[in-house]
């Protein structure tokens, strides 16, 4: 089997902890130069956005050279360039490091932080303010938590070194425990398992239950409950997106919090970080691919709706 040849190293640093888009040019096509393709291609960026990017001399070669506007189409050449950052409010929480060493990063990510740059949520990401804040521009993150879901997330240190701490999400080699704030209901009987086939389609923000093989599992335990709420140990065995807000949803006790499931919601406006999604990834277990060591790491967070319903949702409990 052929091995892929890796792209060339980019010339360009990283700004604000964000690292440059790269751009492959592909074979085929009937563009006479660089600069007609990126129009065609970066249709979102705006008008003017591109011509204006090549005039500024801000889109590079692999030699770190600016890319003049006439440079002729070449198939198979890769440029590089600092796209516009969006307008983003800052998420006035902070990443705590839970331990780091030479191999690895564990973070207690906040509410609403995403993980990792994308979409219209680029500098304000776990990965870009880390990178920043301990200087390791090469940290990449070896799984993802959804933006608004809490708690422990793995970064790697080397780049080299990423794929093995993948690997261990991908074969199921981590122990994974959330938490979850949500009604209780005395008739629902656990601990149970639950199975389900989920599918998440692309441009949908919510994901749903289908017939078929299962492909999502989660095990759900009644960790104590008191006026009207319960507090639930959630452990996956797989990782769909959503799997575990899916999988509460259907069994009549959806998160507090939640803005997709059982029902989507009209979005809050930016800036609003009132009722976080009660959903927090409280510990990560697993045996170091690298140095082959064990770690167990649980989240210092506390899930607000539990410690203090009123202060979360500005109500009264809904059993009180």
């Amino acid at each position: 089997m052929r091995r892929r040849t890796p792209p060339p190293p980019a010339p360009l640093p990283q700004r604000d902890g964000v690292d440059p888009v790269r751009v492959r040019l592909p074979v085929g096509g009937a563009w006479a130069t660089v600069r007609e393709h990126l129009v065609e291609r970066l249709t979102g960026a705006g008008p003017g956005m591109v011509e204006s990017m090549f005039a500024a001399g801000q889109v590079f070669g692999a030699d770190g050279r600016p890319v003049p506007p006439n440079a002729p189409y070449q198939p198979g050449m890769y440029v590089w360039f600092h796209r516009e950052l969006p307008a983003e409010v800052p998420v006035p929480f902070p990443v705590e490091v839970v331990y780091r060493d030479e191999h690895i990063v564990v973070a207690d990510k906040p509410h609403f932080l995403a993980t990792t740059p994308r979409g219209s949520h680029v500098a304000q990401t776990a990965l870009a303010r880390l990178r920043h804040e301990l200087g390791l521009p090469t940290l990449t993150a070896a799984h993802r938590l959804d933006r608004l879901t809490a708690g422990l997330v793995l970064f790697t240190v080397r780049p080299g070194e990423r794929g093995a701490y993948q690997t261990l999400f991908r074969d199921r080699r981590v122990h994974k425990e959330y938490e979850a704030v949500a009604p209780y209901d005395p008739s629902l009987a656990l601990p149970r398992t639950v199975r389900s086939r989920i599918l998440k389609e692309r441009g949908v923000p919510a994901a749903r239950e289908v017939p078929g093989e299962p492909n999502a599992e989660t095990r759900v335990e009644l960790a104590g409950h008191r006026d009207g709420l319960g507090r639930y140990r959630l452990v996956p065995a797989t990782g769909q997106t959503h799997q575990l807000r899916v999988h509460l949803a259907a069994l009549g006790v959806p998160i507090l919090g939640d803005p997709l499931y059982p029902e989507v919601t009209a979005p809050v406006p930016a800036g609003d970080f009132r009722r976080p999604l009660q959903l927090l990834a409280r510990r990560l277990e697993f045996t170091d691919p690298v140095t082959g060591a064990h770690h167990a790491f649980t989240s210092g967070r506390r899930l607000s709706a539990w410690t203090s319903y009123t202060d979360w949702s500005g109500e009264s409990r809904p059993g009180g």
